[in-house]
């Protein structure tokens, strides 16, 4: 893969933490952006960590031009943004769900990838490099489920956004490659998370737990590596990416 500039969420562990490493290793600057900081990425030298709560949607802008001024595009080949910071909660069924915990889920699952991205599009327009954005979604953007309304919802939105934001580039002379990638069943904090729920609380529990003791979770480096191929490769501006859809 040529030599780029990576921002990436959600950078302090699971699959933003371990796709950062890979990209570092392979000798790319990586912009990480995260409430906490990893340990493991801090001892890089071409790692950028900047410390932001994605709840505060308003400062995004700002966040991204800070970025973007600091990169240099010579001898660079892409300047990615990777969409991967979400959260999982709340668990449980909507009539519990209180506002404030609705408001902070759609603000980092949703609103904040969609105000990176408008940002990110914006300050890049006049770059003359590949351009690529990847949202990271999942299936639960197509089957619903009881108690991950929240979450499904906002998957479902990433999915949508993407496919509008790929038709407004479609048309343009050096279009934005922005697509979503589903990866499937992966070993994260948020697996884990949803294996530990009460029963009672979030019925789904069980199913997560089924998944993961067939085996049918995969972990997070076997991913990372995978999404290193999606990156490479290119892909019309909108579509809708399968893990199964590519071998790694």
């Amino acid at each position: 893969m040529e030599r780029g500039h990576f921002v990436i969420t959600g950078t302090s562990k699971g699959i933003g933490e371990q796709l950062a490493a890979l990209l570092l290793d392979l000798g790319h600057r990586v912009y990480g952006i995260a409430r906490g900081a990893s340990e493991r990425l801090q001892s890089y030298g071409n790692y950028v960590h900047r410390t932001f709560d994605l709840n505060d949607i308003t400062a995004i802008e700002s966040l991204i031009e800070g970025i973007v001024n600091e990169v240099n595009i010579n001898n660079s080949k892409i300047f990615c943004l990777i969409n991967n910071a979400a959260m999982l909660e709340p668990l449980k069924p909507i009539d519990r769900c209180t506002a404030t915990e609705i408001q902070q889920h759609l603000q980092i699952s949703l609103a904040a990838p969609m105000v990176l991205t408008s940002s990110f599009i914006r300050y890049t327009q006049d770059m003359d490099i590949r351009r690529k954005i990847i949202n990271i979604t999942s299936g639960s953007g197509t089957y619903p489920a009881p108690g991950m309304s929240a979450y499904c919802t906002a998957k479902a939105g990433i999915n949508m956004f993407t496919q509008c934001v790929g038709a407004e580039q479609a048309n343009h002379a050096r279009p934005v490659e922005i697509i979503a990638v589903d990866p499937g069943m992966v070993e994260t904090g948020l697996q884990a998370a949803a294996r530990g729920k009460d029963e009672q609380d979030f019925g789904m529990g069980k199913y997560f737990k089924q998944a993961y003791e067939a085996g049918q979770v995969q972990p997070v480096e076997s991913l990372g590596r995978h999404l290193l191929k999606i990156i490479e490769n290119e892909f019309s501006p909108g579509r809708l990416v399968h893990y199964a859809d590519m071998e790694p």
